[in-house]
């Protein structure tokens, strides 16, 4: 969670469906919540949000056209004008609400203070949506016994959308915080793509990211095609990889390949596949930064050495693949592996 944040200022409107034209229902009051649900809030509000993940607004013509980014800058200019932007949000929200599973809400727009983000603390906007609701129970003492009755509300545990603007890196779009925990399927892009307009900041997490999943890539993909590879080699190589990751605190595209792919020629092929793959992913890769652990432990989960045979085995390969040996029985007609080792843990 995002340390010493205060909340300065809120306010709430409903936004609804614009497909089923539900409307909107707009504030000119500010909420003004005691100190102990203000509390909750910040716990609601900035708690769920990715702060390894960031990102930044854009447009494809002119940043200036992107319409959260303008009406963000118009508050940090002049924050006595929260209450005038948040309603020009709740609309340009309702303008994206317009696939029919989308869900209608509240919508909360919080103008916070000292937000600390790459070590200094700066003002910050943050976009709030709750779509969905829970019923709670509430006991109660009645006469010689208790009553009880249920209510609708909302879980501040489970925040459904959001994201926060830091007062930082203006000229590029600013830095953006965002969580969408809610929807999975057509309707899912109208939040972060449609209403925000947000694209990945190009920081330590975005080059570690990139490079991982471009060597992942080329090790299963491409280099099966150009060269006689192993399921073995091809784990070992993916081993190796995970390791110079976990090992090292910056990252040099020559010092990776020659620890890494060591041969001259799949050398060639690798630095051939990430010129093709920077055009076809439309990314940048860079050549040196500063590795993010965060982003390779998220990595590690999807970059696995397994060998999967059939239906029947997977062979998960975590060290040396001298240790595993192909064959071919001709009785039976089928592939085997050989797996040596010294004691069975």
């Amino acid at each position: 969670m995002i340390q010493n944040a205060i909340i300065k200022n809120i306010y709430c409107h409903y936004v609804g469906n614009r497909t089923t034209e539900e409307g909107i229902a707009l504030s000119s009051k500010e909420l003004n919540p005691s100190d102990k649900i203000m509390e909750k809030l910040l716990t609601f509000f900035l708690i769920p949000l990715k702060m390894d993940y960031l990102n930044v607004f854009y447009h494809e013509a002119d940043l200036n056209l992107n319409e959260v980014y303008t009406y963000a800058s118009k508050i940090f200019e002049n924050p006595k004008t929260l209450g005038e932007q948040s309603v020009n949000l709740a609309k340009h929200l309702y303008e994206h609400s317009n696939h029919p599973k989308i869900k209608g809400g509240e919508f909360y727009v919080v103008y916070f203070k000292e937000c600390v983000i790459d070590g200094k603390a700066v003002d910050a906007i943050g976009l709030f949506k709750s779509e969905n609701k829970d019923t709670f129970l509430k006991v109660y003492p009645s006469d010689d016994g208790f009553e009880i009755e249920s209510q609708q509300g909302v879980n501040i545990n489970k925040l459904d959308k959001g994201c926060l603007i830091f007062n930082t890196e203006k000229e590029n779009g600013y830095v953006v915080a965002v969580v969408d925990n809610t929807n999975k399927g057509a309707e899912a892009h109208y939040w972060i793509d449609d209403f925000l307009h947000i694209r990945q900041r190009k920081d330590e997490y975005y080059n570690t990211q990139n490079i991982i999943s471009m060597t992942k890539n080329f090790v299963t993909k491409a280099l099966p095609q150009e060269f006689e590879i192993s399921k073995a080699d091809q784990a070992d190589l993916t081993n190796r990889t995970l390791n110079f990751f976990k090992e090292k605190d910056t990252f040099d595209i020559d010092e990776f390949t020659n620890e890494v792919i060591g041969q001259p020629e799949v050398i060639d092929s690798f630095n051939k596949y990430k010129n093709e793959y920077q055009k076809e992913e439309d990314i940048e890769i860079a050549d040196s930064f500063t590795i993010s652990d965060t982003a390779v432990k998220k990595q590690a989960r999807i970059l696995k050495s397994i060998i999967k045979l059939d239906k029947n085995f997977h062979i998960y390969i975590h060290g040396n693949n001298q240790y595993i040996k192909k064959g071919y029985d001709e009785t039976t007609g089928m592939y085997f592996y050989q797996l040596f080792f010294k004691e069975e843990l």
